[in-house]
């Protein structure tokens, strides 16, 4: 499972690299390159483990990486960092993605407790929500308006011109994260079997922490350097590709069932979550270290709470 994580995390990154690379090769603008490239290439670990997992079977790692990463993301990936240094909300524009992630929670939870499954149809109306979402963003910043949830290309940007290393970038990053997956998915089916507990508990833990890694490390440094619009909009845009993204591929690569418990248990957390995060942003107020022990807290009696109803794991 670790070397599979690894692979998926290395090949992710690479990806990113290599595509951002070839697409100013060919000059493309900057800012379809961070609405499209970045913005989808960095959810590409989640989005390969979900669609793999829903076509072997394994739908409820891919429901629970999905959830577990929501839930990480705010408990975790800002709560972590904020006992390090204080992360403000005061970010202009923040509180409309913030509702447009609640919305996009809703639409999940939707097809959670109404039908129990994401299906094809279900898929693709979640999938256009993510089109309609990033076109929203071009929009607004094609027309000069600040977007805070919009990744930073020079991140990944090495040149600008068509090298082997941007090749090499790109077959690695091709190459493996489909590797990667297939041994996260197949590896983490072995330990649900040996354990004897359902799969949604490896894809809310093991995958989702994994998975959550590069936004930890991200946050963590953004939090240092006092760019708050950086580290709380990448949660919220990492949130709404999640549920929107993420979940509108695991309908349309097959059909994914939302487990029992998981509608007793771990939504319901997710959603405390989201309104959460969403009522730091509303109302302005700094995540601080006090609310960062809070959060960081929450995560670790969530993983504490799974691991007795699992049978003491």
């Amino acid at each position: 499972i670790v070397v599979g994580l690894v692979i998926l995390l290395v090949a992710g990154d690479l990806l990113v690299r290599g595509a951002v690379g070839l697409a100013a090769a060919l000059n493309v603008p900057t800012l379809i390159i961070s609405l499209t490239i970045v913005a989808f290439g960095t959810s590409a670990p989640e989005l390969v483990v979900t669609i793999h997992a829903v076509v072997t079977g394994s739908d409820g790692i891919a429901i629970g990486n999905i959830i577990g990463s929501n839930i990480a993301n705010v408990f975790l990936v800002l709560g972590l960092p904020a006992i390090i240094y204080p992360i403000a909300t005061n970010v202009p524009g923040l509180r409309r993605h913030a509702v447009i992630m609640l919305v996009a929670t809703a639409a999940f939870v939707g097809a959670a407790y109404i039908v129990g499954y994401i299906d094809t149809r279900i898929g693709a109306f979640l999938f256009a929500g993510i089109i309609t979402y990033v076109g929203y963003m071009w929009f607004r910043a094609s027309h000069g308006r600040a977007e805070p949830v919009i990744d930073e290309v020079d991140e990944y940007l090495e040149t600008s011109k068509v090298s082997l290393k941007t090749i090499l970038f790109l077959a690695a990053g091709l190459i493996g994260l489909p590797l990667g997956a297939h041994m996260l998915v197949t590896n983490g089916q072995a330990v649900a079997m040996a354990l004897g507990v359902r799969e949604e508990l490896i894809g809310l833990t093991i995958v989702a922490f994994g998975t959550s890694l590069p936004e930890l490390a991200t946050v963590a440094a953004a939090a240092i350097h006092k760019k708050s619009d950086v580290a709380i909009g990448g949660i919220i845009g990492s949130n709404i590709f999640n549920l929107l993204a993420v979940g509108g591929a695991a309908g349309l690569a097959g059909t994914a069932y939302f487990d029992p418990t998981s509608l007793r248990v771990e939504i319901p957390v997710m959603i405390v979550a989201a309104l959460v995060l969403t009522g730091y942003v509303l109302t302005r107020r700094d995540i601080g270290r006090l609310s960062g022990l809070f959060l960081f807290g929450a995560y670790i009696g969530f993983i504490i709470a799974l691991a007795k109803l699992a049978g003491g794991i």
